[in-house]
């Protein structure tokens, strides 16, 4: 058994994870009820879910993530400290059992925690993706010589043959940074059922990149492409979600760009992953069929990419994407990437980007954009840029996701909103 791939959202991993949790509780409380013990518990239990509460008020006070925590995260915050106060109590005037038993509860309550929290945001499905490791292995590419890309829509011509998978597949293929020099993590690689057949057609390309901290992770828009190519007679886009964030994918945000600081993120994106795509992958060799797609920093990437270069992608898909690249952290980023170059930074900002270009320059790009309803300022950021995007000629969707906030529904809802937008526009459906 592969114990990277262990489901840690779906499935009985995390009700086993919570019973356990609730059976140290359990035993935690149980002892003789003297005044003493009685008081001293419910101390424990207060000032812990007190100092869960202030952890939680405090990292949005001070916003030290990328959005607003929703309310959820700070019961959860509560919940593990109270009981980790519980267990620390237990450490004082107890037996070496109860020490030993309170000293592992401590472990697993911060374990049933984020185990919790994952849950709820949904977006690392298994134990590898947690940590930022792949759980899916190398992905073997067909080796079919490349077929004559369709003269018209590929649904009007494509015909299902029989034996054809039901499902694509997915897993890894480390893409060299051949132009770049850019420490990136392997790719995630998403085929569709169309792609797994003898003499496959050439498929539309879609270039995805994650959000930060994140990895390159091919199972949620593999997920949703998998229920549109059951549509669609297989058909669907051949996918590469690329690292656009390198290293560890969890402590540095190369913002998209090029910098000595943490490497040459753009040219890999624009240069060695499309190269490599060209080189190895059936696709349409087509900027019409071709889209560049991202979720939250990857967004920023997205519609950072296609202002700079219209002509690479024709497309562009960003899920409760960024307004710009580096918004979380700007001085750090004017810094760290543009060398203290304030008007660099300002230059590389999309909304710029589009407005400094020639009139006619986006005629004929397509633009999705979503957010969920309950992720106030990416909403804002989306319709902000949806809305200089139209100014400048492009085919503009914007869609808000009712309920969602900055989670998976969010993620997995926006691609299914941007791929029923795309799939005519790639000639996989009808429009």
């Amino acid at each position: 058994m592969n114990i990277l791939a262990l489901p840690i959202i779906d499935g009985p991993v995390p009700w086993v994870v919570y019973a356990i949790a609730i059976a140290f509780v359990l035993v935690l409380l149980i002892r003789r009820p003297t005044g003493r013990w009685v008081i001293t518990a419910l101390l424990g239990i207060l000032i812990g879910g007190a100092l869960g509460l202030g952890i939680f008020l405090l990292a949005n006070a001070l916003d030290l993530v990328d959005s607003q925590l929703p309310v959820e995260v700070g019961y959860w915050a509560i919940a593990v400290f109270a009981a980790i106060g519980l267990a620390v109590v237990n450490l004082w005037r107890s037996r070496v059992w109860r020490k030993v038993v309170a000293s592992l509860a401590i472990v697993w309550f911060a374990i049933t925690g984020v185990i919790g929290v994952n849950a709820f945001f949904g977006l690392n499905p298994t134990l590898g993706s947690l940590f930022g490791v792949s759980s899916q292995g190398q992905i073997a590419i067909p080796t079919d010589g490349p077929t004559a890309s369709p003269t018209g829509p590929l649904y009007q011509s494509w015909k299902p043959p029989a034996g054809m998978p039901k499902q694509g597949e997915q897993g890894t293929q480390e893409i060299p940074a051949t132009a770049s020099g850019f420490d990136a993590r392997d790719a995630g690689i998403y085929l569709p059922p169309a792609a797994l057949v003898d003499s496959p057609p050439p498929l539309p390309l879609v270039i995805m990149m994650m959000g930060f901290p994140g990895n390159p992770d091919p199972s949620y828009i593999g997920g949703v492409l998998d229920t549109f190519a059951a549509q669609h007679d297989g058909l669907a886009p051949i996918v590469i979600v690329a690292d656009q964030i390198g290293g560890d994918g969890q402590t540095t945000d190369p913002a998209c760009a090029d910098s000595t600081t943490y490497g040459k993120a753009e040219t890999y994106i624009t240069t060695d992953v499309v190269n490599w795509a060209r080189a190895n992958l059936n696709i349409i060799d087509d900027p019409t069929s071709w889209v560049v797609a991202g979720y939250s920093n990857g967004g920023g990437c997205a519609i950072k990419y296609i202002a700079q270069d219209p002509t690479l992608f024709r497309n562009v898909l960003s899920v409760s994407g960024e307004e710009f690249p580096g918004s979380e952290d700007p001085d750090s980023v004017i810094s760290q990437v543009y060398g203290g170059d304030e008007a660099a930074f300002e230059a590389s900002k999309p909304i710029n980007i589009m407005q400094a270009a020639a009139p006619g320059t986006y005629d004929g790009v397509t633009a999705v954009f979503t957010a969920g309803s309950e992720d106030g300022g990416y909403v804002a950021s989306q319709q902000e840029i949806a809305a200089a995007a139209a100014a400048v000629g492009m085919t503009v969707t914007n869609y808000v996701i009712p309920g969602a906030g900055h989670t998976g529904d969010a993620l997995t809802d926006g691609l299914t909103e941007g791929f029923t937008v795309l799939y005519p526009v790639l000639g996989l459906s009808a429009p």
